[in-house]
């Protein structure tokens, strides 16, 4: 696939410019973390590095996805460099000086602090043409945004075989935006306040792996701005976007819409980090089939897991169980995962009949800003072949 290539006109090359370290050392780790380290294009390796009255901005691109950062500097000479991503990333971060300055010199950008002067070639006149931000469409709270995406996210599927569940499905409607994912064994939904430019909507399926991590940047922002227009979407925030191409397959809503209509037979309040505790400890005796055991009794939950080599481990833990004494057994990674999006805080999980999938919410008499909903399908239990 070819991408369109933007070329820098000989009179930009003059950069001349004094930055703090530490901000521009985060500014390049950040992007690094958005975009891949290695590129088999020299052209989707290079960031931007232009210099003007409003200090320093970093752009990057590898023609799917496009990061702007700016970081506050003083500006002696303008214009703009392309360098390698990786070795601003590497040099920033091996510098400890409070301020560093930049200076164009010939073919190579040269970084100097007190005592020691380092040169990065320029890469090419060319890098990947920036993605313009699309239409804005709405704002949500950055810190709300950061505690739906995160969780959320990390249920997508890995298996880039069905594209579709490695994303995360936005929609807005009635003042919310609603977030889902799902993999093969689990399905995070969560739901935020937003504020609505106009008649503006957000219709999307976003790569899960972008999304998270430009919530978690963008998450430090008061407000985020969300921009979506047909193939793309993006979030901005004081001092930096994200814009990303969407997954255009169709996601099945309806169908996972339906999943979320929860039927319990055993609801339990516990402690996040009690259980995830108890499960973590049970893992380590879980032994190949990564099977943990959680059983309901009364005001408590035993947390059981054995193997023919690893031994067996049994914990009780305090817990509010109402309705039927339940068994079930889960993978306790999935389960971890689960447990982790409510750390610090009472959970409460929703036993459904059968193989149907336990339900993790926040616990009674929480009110959070965030309405999470985390869904984990349990395990059948062992079989005497299994044991053997």
């Amino acid at each position: 696939m070819s991408y369109p290539v933007a070329r820098l006109a000989d009179v930009t090359r003059i950069v001349d410019v004094t930055a703090p370290t530490e901000p521009l050392a985060e500014a390049a780790a950040r992007m690094s973390r958005l975009l891949p380290v290695r590129s088999a294009r020299p052209t989707h390796a290079g960031v931007l590095l232009r210099a003007d009255d409003n200090g320093l901005l970093l752009v990057s691109s590898d023609g799917e996805l496009t990061v702007r950062l700016r970081v506050v500097a003083t500006t002696h000479e303008p214009g703009e460099i392309v360098v390698s991503r990786r070795g601003l990333t590497d040099t920033m971060a091996a510098l400890d000086a409070p301020e560093v300055r930049l200076t164009a010199e010939g073919p190579r950008l040269a970084v100097r602090m007190p005592g020691a002067r380092f040169a990065l070639p320029r890469v090419g006149d060319a890098y990947p043409a920036p993605t313009r931000l699309p239409t804005a469409v709405g704002a949500i709270s950055g810190a709300e945004l950061r505690a739906a995406a995160v969780p959320v996210a990390g249920a997508a599927s890995r298996e880039h075989a069905l594209p579709i569940f490695t994303g995360v499905r936005l929609r807005s409607h009635d003042g919310h935006v609603s977030l889902l994912a799902t993999g093969r064994y689990r399905l995070a939904s969560a739901s935020v306040c937003w504020q609505p430019a106009g008649t503006g909507a957000v219709d999307a399926l976003v790569p899960a792996t972008v999304f998270a991590e430009a919530a978690k940047q963008a998450g430090r922002a008061d407000m985020v701005v969300v921009h979506a227009d047909g193939d793309l979407f993006g979030l901005a925030w004081d001092g930096g976007s994200v814009v990303t191409s969407t997954l255009g397959a169709p996601f099945p809503d309806a169908q996972l819409d339906r999943l979320l209509d929860v039927v319990p037979e055993c609801a339990i309040d516990v402690g996040a980090d009690v259980l995830a505790g108890a499960v973590d400890r049970a893992s380590r005796y879980a032994g190949a089939p990564g099977r943990v055991e959680v059983e309901a009794i009364d005001g408590a939950l035993r947390v059981r897991a054995s193997d023919v080599l690893s031994g067996e481990s049994e914990e009780t833990v305090k817990a509010a169980v109402r309705g039927d004494h339940v068994t079930r057994f889960y993978q306790p990674r999935l389960l971890s995962d689960a447990l982790r999006a409510f750390s610090g805080h009472t959970v409460q999980l929703r036993v459904q009949a059968g193989m149907r999938a336990t339900e993790f919410t926040a616990g009674a008499g929480a009110a959070p800003a965030v309405h999470l909903r985390y869904l984990v399908v349990p395990m059948r239990p062992a079989s005497s072949s299994d044991e053997g």
